[in-house]
């Protein structure tokens, strides 16, 4: 197959996420240097609508509809994204091509005032933008005060700084590849706050009509990541996971060449918290999902559908 002569990136325009974008243009540089890769900033409403949670506007495809019209109408070849800002079904005529090698993708506590969790006296102010966060710190701490933080990286930060909060809780991911891992007192482990399906990995999303793209962006792939996310976004699927439930799932792999998946829902005022377990000896992309199902099943079972249904 030919080379690509040019490619076009569709990207937000939020720090972190041209950094996401530069880091795909700058692989692709390394794989065809005689390709010309350029990035296309668009706006999204999920940036401009900060004054409501997402779940009150429309939820994460807010992220990624305007990228998707870059794509349909040929301004852009790929779109990359946050792949925990994906919706967890992709619709026609668009495709996830390839995911990339996740950063951390857990939690981070910052503070200019305390070190952890356990050092917030009760009352306290802690922003987060995400009802799975809040769900399971309003579970383990029932005396905070859980306020809705939106905005990107920066803006949290500075409302932090404001004196707005006295802690915010957000992805280490997107503050390590800001350069910004100073500001981390903590990484919250997944027993305190379990990440979301996809957190930490990049998803590069194309046209399902070009082939050719796909082939491109095989390099970029990484099978182990591709598999626990694969099991992540299942259960999510099942559940009808999206902004508005708070759900949480964190595959990672096992020393033997498996998989290992615990997932949680929440009662959104942190009342109630039910959590699977589940592990598979495979990991190819067929036992992730199985696992994710397996898992999305014994949650049911648990009685997780009272408050999915009420999100």
């Amino acid at each position: 197959m030919a080379q690509p002569q040019r490619l076009v990136i569709a990207s937000r325009e939020s720090r972190l996420a041209m950094w996401q974008a530069e880091h795909v243009q700058a692989r692709l540089r390394e794989l065809y240097p005689q390709c010309s890769v350029e990035i296309l900033g668009l706006s999204t409403e999920g940036d401009r609508v900060l004054d409501r949670a997402l779940n009150e506007i429309g939820g994460k495809g807010l992220f990624i509809k305007e990228l998707e019209v870059a794509l349909l109408d040929g301004r852009a070849d790929l779109a990359v994204h946050s792949l925990k800002d994906v919706p967890m079904e992709m619709v026609a005529p668009f495709e996830l091509s390839a995911i990339m090698r996740r950063e951390d993708p857990r939690d981070a506590f910052v503070s200019n005032r305390y070190g952890s969790p356990d050092e917030l006296p009760a009352g306290a102010r802690v922003g987060t933008s995400s009802l799975r966060r809040a769900a399971q710190l309003r579970h383990r701490f029932p005396t905070l005060q859980v306020l809705p933080c939106r905005g990107n990286v920066n803006t949290r930060l500075a409302k932090l700084d404001a004196d707005q909060y006295d802690a915010i809780i957000l992805a280490a991911a997107g503050l390590k590849r800001l350069g910004l891992a100073q500001r981390i007192r903590m990484i919250v482990p997944p027993s305190l706050s379990l990440p979301s399906p996809g957190q930490g990995a990049l998803g590069i999303e194309t046209l399902a009509g070009r082939p050719e793209l796909r082939a491109w962006l095989a390099p970029l792939v990484d099978a182990r990541t591709t598999a626990e996310v694969g099991a992540e976004r299942m259960v999510s699927r099942v559940l009808g996971g999206s902004c508005r439930v708070p759900l949480a799932a964190y595959c990672v792999s096992t020393p033997g060449g498996g998989l290992k998946l615990i997932a949680r829902v929440a009662a959104e005022d942190g009342s109630a918290l039910v959590e699977s377990v589940v592990e598979s000896a495979q990991a190819d992309p067929a036992a992730a999902e199985a696992l994710g199902l397996q898992a999305a099943q014994a949650l049911r079972e648990q009685g997780a559908a009272q408050w999915l249904a009420s999100s």
